[in-house]
């Protein structure tokens, strides 16, 4: 799945509710949408992944700590700074200069997580006295696989939003409906805590 696509597929959610004909594939596909960005809205992060690596730009909090979005692999990685604040990343940093974490992509003693900090060590440091942004880091985006309790979240509001229809005021239009299911319902918000993050700063 690239990054934007469905926690779920169509067959998936069709499956669940019984139905075999296709008139209703665009409002499902919808649904499967709104839920999806509804879950990346609370979670602050998306599951799915880039398989071609490119470039975004950090702040680090500390001389030795950037925080990043999610990259699933450490292959295409590259981090560099704006040493002189000129808005050049002139230093491409070694692979022995930082690591990645967390660490072995565990959280929590469960694997498949992917990597969010980049420590730099040794006698490597982040920048932080210039007025431009001066990390880049360049990855493959996002996760290696959607986690099956974020699937599961996906297709019980997908599910939730698709009834909509049948409630006495309908709902022409699903819009925020994935983002208000995402954070009501108790069972998706149990199965969804653990993958809840901070705002990453991104410039």
């Amino acid at each position: 799945m690239a990054l934007g696509d469905s926690y779920a597929t169509l067959a998936e959610l069709k499956g669940r509710l019984g139905i075999t004909d296709t008139s209703d594939d665009t409002r499902l596909t919808e649904a499967l949408a709104a839920a999806s960005r509804g879950i990346d809205h609370v979670c602050r992060r998306q599951f799915n992944k880039d398989t071609v690596a490119t470039a975004r730009l950090y702040d680090p909090t500390s001389r030795s700590l950037t925080l990043v979005d999610d990259f699933h692999t450490t292959t295409g990685l590259l981090v560099k700074t704006d040493d002189d604040d000129d808005g050049t990343f002139e230093t491409t940093l070694a692979a022995s200069d930082y690591q990645v974490e967390p660490r072995n992509g565990v959280v929590d003693g469960v694997a498949g997580w992917p990597f969010w900090r980049v420590r730099a060590v040794e006698a490597a440091r982040f920048p932080r006295w210039g007025e431009r942004t001066p990390v880049q880091v360049t990855a493959q985006w996002g996760w290696a696989a959607v986690p099956a309790p974020v699937k599961e979240s996906c297709l019980i509001l997908s599910e939730e939003i698709f009834k909509l229809r049948d409630t006495p005021f309908g709902a022409g239009g699903f819009g925020e409906f994935g983002r208000i299911r995402a954070r009501e319902n108790p069972h998706t918000a149990m199965m969804l805590a653990p993958y809840r993050r901070n705002a990453v700063r991104v410039a």
